[in-house]
């Protein structure tokens, strides 16, 4: 079985970033059917710079999970069919090894426990997001109803100021504006 727990033609993803936001995953990923918030327990959020480098794509860290006893992070279990498996794993660079696959054990607000697909950066040097990023975040997080505190602790991140353009904010926008209008 590949990791994420597949059962057929369907796998469990867990993502505590940028795909918080459902029209941020839905971009690359149509098949993703929200499942639950849960958090993933002994580990907690960082951003990064793979390698040192700064993302082409958000123009600062992109966020990555640790381990970290004690702490915890709040994410969304999607479902996934695998024909988007590799979209999924492209636009989280694993094919660049900006980010490996690692299998979790998360726990649902209902109790449950579910195993699902992840992705840790490799290599990094910690750093701070560009805005438009934690934006991003703080908007999924914001949709999805994760906890009220740790939305704040979201909000309350420190981003590097970036104010220049970042295309894909662009794609998001265009996708919650035509969301709204076919709702």
């Amino acid at each position: 079985m590949e990791p994420g727990g597949e059962s057929g033609c369907w796998f469990l993803y867990y993502a505590y970033g940028s795909n918080l936001l459902r029209e941020r995953l839905l971009l690359r990923n149509p098949s993703a059917a929200l499942c639950a918030p849960a958090r993933l327990q002994d580990f907690k959020l960082e951003f990064g710079h793979h390698q040192g480098r700064t993302s082409s794509v958000w123009h600062g860290g992109t966020a990555t999970i640790a381990q970290s006893p004690g702490d915890e992070v709040w994410g969304i279990v999607w479902k996934m069919n695998v024909c988007n498996l590799s979209s999924l794993d492209k636009q989280e660079g694993v094919e660049d090894g900006i980010y490996v696959p690692i299998e979790v054990n998360v726990h649902t607000q209902a109790g449950k426990v579910l195993t699902c697909r992840s992705y840790q950066m490799k290599d990094y040097v910690s750093g701070p997001p560009s805005p438009q990023y934690k934006k991003v975040i703080c908007m999924g997080a914001k949709q999805n109803g994760l906890p009220t505190d740790y939305q704040e602790k979201l909000e309350a991140i420190e981003t590097n100021n970036y104010a220049g353009p970042v295309p894909i904010m662009e794609e998001i926008e265009a996708a919650i504006k035509a969301e709204k209008i076919n709702s």
